[in-house]
């Protein structure tokens, strides 16, 4: 095959954390990269940050006079505010798009790819049309003995968390290709195709839970989310950094029961979805995070919030009028118990009480729910 055969590629990196290590690390892969690089578009978005404000310049210097020698063609997309992490890949989507790339590849911030990566993500979409997005096996760096993510779970109440986090993958056994309930957004790759019929990232969840909203609506148009465990990608993981953004993650978790549930399910879950939000609470100040939780209730209270995502309640609900998707398809593969990625996160109370009493209510909810 020749490489005109090769389909084209477009790898969006959104840069937010300036950190030089991180483009170096970037750039490094670029280079070994064995899928032909005048197939490939490399699009870096730039989202000022608030302390730092822009770090194009060191971009110029370090990254653009390698473009098209050592590395594929580099495009800068350098934004004047910060659109988030749905708001920044899809700046960068949808020029990879307007440039005739077939699969749009989104490479986190923190994260870079092994040479051969590419390969495997692309065989995978042109031996099957079911499939609408594909993620690598991420593993942990400098631990890379270690499993970042195999995928990702989500719970019935809303969270998301890494499968096989922290699990040494020589000790586990991974079919080539493995169906997941959605894929993390830190190595992703989608199809142009069906970016263009069924959206792309949703600004508005600005980040956390865009790429469980975004595998859920793929699959409920009836396509599959998989991860492709010979495509490794390899992520500089901070749990720490991530339970910062509390505000966004419970923001967005309310976001998506509203919009994948219908009513009926959403009234079955308010008792354990009330008995949560007691956790929650408790969590927040505990953790110092209160203020946050007041922010999140703040944001509900509005009308003018609630009527945008009951329209985005609206198209999901078109989309699964045509595919026939129902309630317990979502409900069947969630998981049932919340099981933290991080040692110091765990609590004797939710182990112990919370988890057993929402695996028993799930199992009897399940029963009912023929929706």
């Amino acid at each position: 095959m020749n490489s005109q055969q090769h389909p084209k590629i477009g790898i969006v990196y959104l840069l937010y954390y300036h950190n030089e290590e991180y483009i170096d690390d970037v750039v490094s892969s670029l280079k070994k990269i064995t899928y032909p690089k005048d197939r490939i578009e490399f699009i870096i978005v730039s989202n000022p940050h608030p302390e730092h404000g822009s770090f194009v310049h060191y971009l110029e210097s370090a990254v653009v006079p390698l473009s098209e020698k050592e590395i594929p063609r580099v495009t800068i997309l350098a934004q004047k505010e910060n659109l988030g992490f749905a708001g920044g890949n899809n700046v960068g989507a949808i020029w990879a798009m307007e440039h005739d790339c077939k699969y749009v590849f989104f490479n986190n911030n923190d994260g870079f790819f092994a040479a051969d990566a590419i390969e495997p993500l692309v065989d995978t979409f042109e031996n099957d049309d079911t499939i609408g997005a594909a993620q690598s096996l991420i593993l942990l760096h400098p631990e890379t003995e270690l499993v970042n993510c195999t995928g990702n779970s989500y719970h019935y109440l809303g969270f998301g968390f890494c499968d096989e986090y922290r699990s040494n993958i020589k000790t586990l056994s991974l079919p080539k290709i493995k169906d997941i309930n959605y894929a993390s957004g830190a190595a992703l790759m989608v199809r142009s195709d069906l970016i263009k019929k069924y959206g792309m990232w949703d600004d508005d969840f600005f980040l956390y839970h865009e790429d469980l909203e975004w595998s859920l609506r793929l699959k409920m148009a009836g396509y599959r989310i998989v991860m492709v465990t010979d495509s490794i990608f390899y992520h500089k993981y901070k749990f720490s950094r991530s339970i910062t953004k509390f505000y966004w993650m419970e923001r967005n978790r309310y976001g998506v029961l509203l919009m994948f549930f219908r009513w009926k399910t959403l009234l079955l879950l308010l008792p354990m979805l009330l008995v949560m939000e007691l956790g929650l609470i408790a969590f927040a100040l505990k953790g110092g995070w209160i203020k946050d939780r007041i922010r999140v209730y703040q944001y509900w209270s509005k009308l003018a919030h609630w009527k945008l995502w009951l329209g985005k309640r609206k198209k999901i609900n078109a989309i699964r009028k045509v595919s026939g998707k129902k309630d317990i398809d979502i409900l069947q593969s969630a998981a049932t118990k919340i099981l933290f990625q991080d040692q110091e996160m765990q609590n004797p109370l939710l182990i112990y009480v919370g988890n057993p009493i929402m695996n028993l209510y799930a199992g009897i909810i399940r029963h009912i729910i023929k929706w």
